[in-house]
C-alpha cells in the first residue's frame, strides 16, 4: 500500500499557491475556500517555502502576531523538502516522520504539482506504515 506513487494520490490535484507578500489572513482564507491544510509560496515561478495551518497556529497566533499584518515569506518554511510524483508514498511518510512535518509538497522539474500530507495515508497505509516502524524499533532495540 504505501508503495503506490505519490503521483496517485495526488490526482487531479492542482497545487494552491500563494507569493510571499500575501498576508497570513489572505492565506487563510484561501486555505479554507480551497479546503487544504498548506499553502505553497511562489517566487519567481519556483517553490520558495510552504505555510501550513500549524504554522498560522504557532508561528502568527501563538506568537501574537497580525494575521492581517504578517506576510507569508516572514513566517512559513523555506526551501521545503520536496518530493517527487513518481516516489512511493511510504517514503514522504518516512519523511515527515522524520522531519516531524504533516505537508510535502511534490515538484516535478521544478514545478509544483500540489501537497501530500500525512491525512492522505490515514486508514491503512498509516497503520501498516506505523506497525513497519515499530517493527523496525524493535529489532534495532534486539540487536542493539
Amino acid at each position: 500500500m504505501t508503495q503506490r506513487p505519490v503521483r496517485s494520490i495526488l490526482g487531479s490535484q492542482s497545487p494552491v499557491t500563494a507569493n510571499g507578500e500575501m498576508s497570513v489572513a489572505q492565506a487563510a482564507r484561501l486555505m479554507k475556500e480551497r479546503r487544504v491544510g498548506a499553502v505553497l509560496v511562489m517566487h519567481e515561478g519556483r517553490l520558495a517555502g510552504i505555510f501550513t495551518e500549524r504554522d498560522a497556529l504557532f508561528r502568527v497566533i501563538a506568537e501574537g502576531h497580525d494575521p492581517a499584518a504578517t506576510r507569508l515569506e516572514d513566517v512559513m518554511t523555506a526551501n521545503p523538502r520536496t518530493i517527487t510524483p513518481d516516489r512511493p508514498l511510504g517514503h514522504a511518510l518516512h519523511m515527515m516522520h522524520e522531519g516531524g512535518f504533516r505537508h510535502v509538497p511534490v515538484v516535478e522539474g521544478g514545478a509544483p504539482l500540489g501537497v501530500v500530507s500525512a491525512r492522505d495515508a490515514l486508514g491503512p497505509e498509516l497503520e501498516a506504515f506505523v506497525a513497519e516502524l515499530d517493527k523496525r524499533e524493535h529489532i534495532f532495540e534486539v540487536l542493539g
